[in-house]
């Protein structure tokens, strides 16, 4: 069906911008960039509102959890890309919600019958020099013990040194229980001189590292968007065929909010999609549908309180409407 818009059509050249008064209060300091993502009715609080108005793409090429967690520290919000595998859109959002300000999981992890051999190597592939040595060589296994680059000598330690014979153990270790905050962890490494600080679980199972440098990064990024338990914000994208089983396990990841990833908004299989999960969910779940057309919308707008206008526009439908 054709639309035909009667209004002229304008460019650039055709308008004159004439400055407005500026005071002594139109100040960076006082200028609020948060932008609700939802919907929100007047006098209410927006359910998800950033802190910068920036989204990324819902692109393979672009919105992967590393952005995620770049976007998110600096108070935007990325949705990660659908065309890929359930289980994999899935891990990122989990890598995304694991991040913690300060709280880094670990990359650099061994087993206890390892050798030195095993730690240079570890180290040619990570760059990293502290070593966490736990019971399975897992990032979140019980932790027995630590390597830095001061435990060792390349030009007189043998390459086959097993490294219980070098490690600093766990009893010798200082370290901080799971639930502290990143300020309480910089106390600790300052009163200790330490480069790092373990964070453990109940069960001794090792859970974050907090580094010396990483505290510093996070007091340069007072925009971060955070959801509860201080873990950052992230978006995925999902499509109009295997939101059954997609949504789920997204929701089971962590996401905080979802977009329909299609470029026809008016599509009885959005509307489709959008029902499914406000039956299955109900107001737990924030979705919406890219691209729509508030004439073409009719499928989406007719079900909600959503007040349309004539004009074409992008926008999120919160199902908690």
């Amino acid at each position: 069906m054709a639309i035909y818009f009667t209004e002229p059509s304008r460019t650039f050249s055709e308008f004159l911008l004439v400055p407005g008064y500026s005071s002594k209060q139109c100040m960076v300091d006082n200028v609020s960039l948060k932008t609700p993502v939802v919907k929100f009715k007047k006098g209410e609080e927006p359910a998800l509102t950033m802190n910068i108005p920036l989204v990324s793409a819902v692109m393979q090429a672009v919105s992967d959890d590393g952005l995620a967690i770049a976007l998110a520290r600096n108070g935007g919000l990325s949705f990660i890309f659908g065309s890929q595998p359930i289980e994999s859109q899935a891990e990122m959002v989990r890598r995304v919600k694991k991040f913690k300000a300060g709280f880094v999981v670990s990359d650099s992890n061994l087993r206890p019958d390892c050798t030195l051999q095993d730690v240079v190597r570890l180290k040619e592939q990570t760059g990293h020099a502290s070593v966490a040595i736990t019971d399975d060589g897992t990032p979140n296994g019980k932790l027995l013990g630590m390597i830095t680059s001061r435990d060792y000598r390349l030009k007189t330690d043998p390459l086959d040194k097993p490294v219980v014979d070098f490690m600093t153990p766990f009893e010798n270790l200082i370290v901080g229980k799971l639930g502290l905050t990143l300020s309480e962890a910089n106390t600790i490494i300052w009163d200790h001189k330490l480069n790092c600080l373990p964070i453990i679980d109940d069960n001794q199972r090792l859970q974050y590292f907090v580094f010396r440098k990483d505290y510093d990064n996070h007091i340069e990024n007072p925009n971060e968007l955070l959801a509860s338990h201080k873990k950052l914000m992230v978006g995925a994208g999902i499509n109009s065929r295997d939101f059954k089983e997609r949504v789920p396990a997204l929701v089971d990841a962590g996401v905080d909010v979802l977009v329909v990833d299609s470029s026809d908004g008016f599509s009885e299989w959005q509307y489709e999609t959008l029902t499914w999960i406000k039956k299955e969910y109900g107001n737990k779940v924030l979705v919406g549908a890219a691209v729509v057309s508030a004439f073409n919308s009719f499928l989406v707008v007719s079900k909600s309180d959503v007040k349309a206008d004539s004009t074409m526009y992008t926008f999120f439908v919160s199902l908690s409407m």
